[in-house]
């Protein structure tokens, strides 16, 4: 038997920002059947940084973003040295 993947559900808490000249977007979404949310940061490079922990609401996981962003500075989530390639890439 096949199981079907879940819808799912991206909050409008989602956003494109621009942090010391630099663009992201903040993607902020959950499956259908769950009820925490899930961060993940994608730099203009197509890069994504996605949170291990979970949030209880999207005003929570957008906050975070912004404090992380703000904290550790755009050139943080674009540096090379802290992504895992896929093979083939």
């Amino acid at each position: 038997m096949i199981e079907e993947e879940p819808n799912i559900v991206t909050s409008g808490k989602s956003q494109r920002v621009i942090i010391d000249g630099h663009p992201f977007s903040i993607e902020i979404y959950r499956a259908e059947t769950d009820q925490n949310w899930m961060l993940e940061i994608v730099d203009q490079d197509g890069t994504s940084h996605v949170w291990d922990d979970q949030f209880a609401s999207d005003k929570e996981a957008r906050n975070a973003a912004i404090q992380a962003i703000e904290e550790e500075g755009a050139v943080a989530f674009m540096r090379g040295d802290n992504v895992i390639r896929f093979r083939g890439r």
